[in-house]
């Protein structure tokens, strides 16, 4: 099985009472200071013969001090103006009280003890507990709030061997993709041999208490690491007690050229599984026999086209989830010692909805999208099904994974209005019962999630899931935040966020798309939102903001948009092309200059979305019509922006921002403020403190209510 461990604390919900108390009108009048007079210079690309001009290049170097002095610049004008929306200190408080709240994660057994990861509440990082088995008595185990002072060093992803005794984390600082690796004895938490350095983009792989296989990229010796291309990813073995410089190359590397490459075993141990893709989406799978000393790789599947895993090893046959001639996926069985895809046999075959496949307890269970939401399913090892599991309502459900011997499982379902309940599963029986509920102070039931079809440009009809609060008036006056993201085969299912209660509770509304470019219908689905079909994304998302002034539920006036990464895109493009629909934008850490995204970093693995503006003089001149950064037009009245990213971003590089940003204030011909807001000293997101959460949501709810002149009730 593939130890990976998701570091997800799941939370649930009760009831607390909510008054009104006092209303906070939002300033009539905010004192903008002038934006920075941001420097131009004359630098000009060719693409197939056309001049594309792009003053602010030197934005790109992150390191420079002309750029950190910008950077200091733009965050003196940004909460300059924040500080001056009179509700900013009330949202932030009743994010706080929101947010503080016990979140423990469903647990899971290592050996002798039982581990979860639980936060007390506003603690910045969640911390790894245990405890040994059918015993109360809990203890620390790991505590990544030591990492660093200010909270900014996360934990990013944990592995231990089979038999529990070994475990090995990652550590990102600063929120970059750039990894530190620590091994640890379990018994007595003592380190075991050096700190691994420079592992990017890699799982832990434990081959018994040997070592364990990771991926990295050789790191950038010129320029930035945050920046530089990373492009041929290698496996490596790391061997206990040994230097790292002694690592030995498994796969890849200038023998097979890859951008990523993972690695994971069967839970037998009997085989060691490779994935190498050259793109987000697609990849080759290999398999080697770890009991034949002379074996060398076996290569399962040999196309990038299609995604392919091995789910388990059993009785001699290899449980193998392929999208070959099965665009939404489908399992196959078939003998280890043959593995090629003419002796493939269907243990669970194709149907129409998307396939999302694990095991555990000996049982297949089959996790199904039906318009978005959770359907699953569970198979005896013959593939002939057992049963439907019912689920406790329509959202998303995780988590139905287990070991081979395992009687039980935990799952978590959650919606936009059901933060994360969790459930002990009984693989036999098939009985649910509920583990965990913590309490959030704030009441559920008044609230209601309904989902509905709205038509897109071309005729396409598209799911969107609506949340409000019961009996919400459709006057066309309620604060509306519309959120999608639209790409890489990604679905977005029901989930809860604490952030939006704020919206919620004020009386608004919090829409979310289901664009093409996703996974939620599958293979179909993903292309028609890519490359030379991009278009389709924006025009869903587009058709989306319609709907809801058509049906009343706001008005352009009381209309916000967000995405991030990709959905940073989504809103660059939206508010480039159709600037008047929205009154607030939030692009954050988005890909926004589409003409050079592929120049940074692992930017060139997304070309199977977007495409590239190297590829053809027609995939340049469409790249350049839709690009955020280029389709900026002088005078024109933009909504009212903040753009947000972080310094220290190595997946998504601020300069895609920062360009933004300054290109729009020099643009921009209306009233409304256009803000950037860097983070300093974080990432893309993931493993972002608690506090630096709360900052940056507060910031954005009340940049958002101050523009739509909405009346901010404090609610107790």
């Amino acid at each position: 099985m593939y130890k990976k461990i998701a570091l997800v604390c799941l939370t649930i919900s009760t009831i607390a009472c909510q008054q009104e108390q006092k209303t906070i009108d939002p300033a009539e009048e905010i004192n903008l200071q002038d934006y920075p007079q941001t420097a131009k210079v004359d630098h000009v690309d060719q693409y197939f013969g056309h001049d594309v001009s792009d003053p602010y290049r030197w934005l790109e170097d992150d390191l420079s001090d002309d750029t950190k002095s910008w950077v200091k610049a733009e965050n003196a004008v940004t909460e300059n103006y924040l500080e001056q929306i009179p509700f900013r200190s009330a949202i932030k408080e009743r994010l706080e009280e929101l947010w503080n709240y016990e979140k423990v994660s469903a647990p899971f057994q290592e050996g002798d003890f039982e581990y979860y990861f639980k936060n007390d509440g506003l603690q910045n990082q969640s911390v790894l507990y245990r405890r040994q088995i059918d015993s109360e008595d809990e203890e620390v185990f790991l505590d990544p709030n030591k990492f660093s002072e200010d909270g900014t060093t996360s934990l990013a992803e944990i592995s231990f061997s089979k038999d529990g005794s070994l475990f090995a984390y990652q550590i990102s600082e600063g929120g970059s993709d750039w990894r530190k690796v620590i091994v640890l004895n379990t018994e007595d938490k003592s380190v075991v041999g050096d700190t691994l350095i420079d592992v990017k983009f890699s799982g832990l792989a434990w081959k018994g208490n040997e070592g364990f296989f990771y991926s990295s990229y050789d790191k950038p010796k010129e320029g930035s690491a945050l920046s530089a291309m990373t492009d041929l990813h290698k496996l490596y073995f790391h061997k206990l007690e040994t230097p790292q410089t002694e690592d030995k190359l498994v796969f890849g590397g200038e023998a097979l050229k890859r951008r990523y490459i993972g690695a994971y075993l069967t839970e037998d141990e009997n085989f060691l599984v490779v994935t190498a893709a050259n793109a987000t989406s697609g990849n080759e799978l290999y398999i080697k026999n770890l009991r034949d000393e002379n074996s060398d790789f076996v290569t399962v599947v040999g196309n990038l086209t299609d995604n392919h895993a091995v789910l388990n090893h059993h009785d001699g046959k290899l449980w193998i989830y392929t999208e070959l001639d099965a665009p939404n996926g489908r399992l196959v069985e078939v003998d280890a010692a043959n593995p090629t895809s003419e002796n493939w046999e269907d243990l669970i075959a194709e149907t129409e909805e998307v396939l999302d496949v694990s095991t555990g307890g000996g049982k297949i269970f089959a996790s199904y999208l039906k318009d978005a939401t959770s359907q699953v399913k569970q198979y005896n090892s013959d593939g002939e099904l057992e049963r439907e599991i019912e689920l406790p309502g329509i959202g998303t459900a995780g988590g139905f994974g287990a070991k081979e011997k395992d009687s039980s499982l935990y799952y978590t379902f959650t919606s936009y209005i059901d933060p994360g309940t969790i459930y002990k599963y009984d693989i036999n029986s098939g009985e649910s019962e509920l583990y965990r509920s913590p309490k959030i102070q704030f009441d559920f039931s008044q609230y209601e999630s309904k989902q509905v079809f709205y038509t897109s440009k071309d005729g396409t009809k598209v799911p969107m899931i609506i949340t409000h609060k019961k009996g919400l008036e459709l006057d066309g006056t309620n604060p509306t935040m519309l959120y999608g993201y639209g790409g890489f085969n990604i679905s977005l299912t029901p989930s809860f966020s604490t952030s939006t209660l704020i919206l919620l509770e004020q009386g608004g509304v919090y829409a979310v798309a289901n664009l093409r470019g996703g996974g939620e219908y599958g293979k179909e689905w993903h292309t028609a939102g890519t490359k030379m079909q991009k278009q389709n994304v924006f025009d869903d998302f587009i058709a989306a903001a319609e709907f809801l002034i058509d049906e009343k539920y706001t008005s352009s006036e009381r209309l916000a948009i967000s995405g991030g990464s990709n959905g940073g895109l989504l809103v660059g493009a939206s508010m480039t092309q159709r600037p008047e629909l929205f009154k607030v934008a939030f692009p954050a850490v988005g890909v926004l200059d589409m003409l050079r995204y592929h120049k940074f970093t692992a930017g060139a693995g997304w070309a199977y979305d977007y495409g590239t503006s190297d590829d053809s003089e027609e995939m340049f001149e469409y790249l350049l019509k839709y690009s955020p950064y280029h389709a900026l037009k002088e005078g024109t009245s933009y909504p009212a922006t903040m753009v947000t990213t972080a310094d220290h971003d190595d997946r998504v590089v601020p300069a895609h921002s920062f360009k933004f940003a300054a290109r729009l204030q020099e643009y921009h011909g209306g009233e409304a403020p256009v803000l950037i807001r860097i983070d300093t000293n974080a990432g893309h997101g993931a493993g972002k403190s608690t506090s630096m959460v709360i900052a940056e949501q507060t910031d954005r709810w009340s940049f958002m209510f101050q523009n739509m002149q909405f009346p901010y009730k404090v609610i107790k």
